[in-house]
């Protein structure tokens, strides 16, 4: 049985047990968190999808850690023109493990 949710503005396909990095929760370490927004559910019987959400279908999921991704640099210049910025980003992330699906 599989479930596929959005959070945080993309869609992951979730299975019980399952270990996902998305984006930053505000939830504390060791706290349940429930995802609403369950766009399919895979069943014994076949495929539910939702128009656009599956009515009644939730995901529960446990936090693990918090923490930040690794760094990306931007560096940009132009040619001649004695222009050059470097700017570095890490983006926060938030660790999860799949629990228990609802449908």
């Amino acid at each position: 049985m599989y479930a596929i949710i959005e959070t945080g503005g993309k869609q992951y396909k979730v299975q019980e047990g399952d270990v996902l990095f998305i984006e930053k929760l505000d939830a504390n370490d060791g706290d349940s968190v429930t995802f609403d927004r369950v766009l399919a559910v895979s069943k014994e019987d076949g495929l539910v999808t939702g128009l656009p959400l599956v009515e009644g279908a939730s995901v529960t999921a446990t936090v693990e850690k918090h923490g930040r991704g690794a760094k990306v640099v931007v560096y940009k210049y132009k040619p001649k023109k004695n222009y050059h910025v470097k700017q570095g980003h890490r983006q926060p992330y938030t660790k999860v493990t799949i629990g228990k699906i609802q449908a």
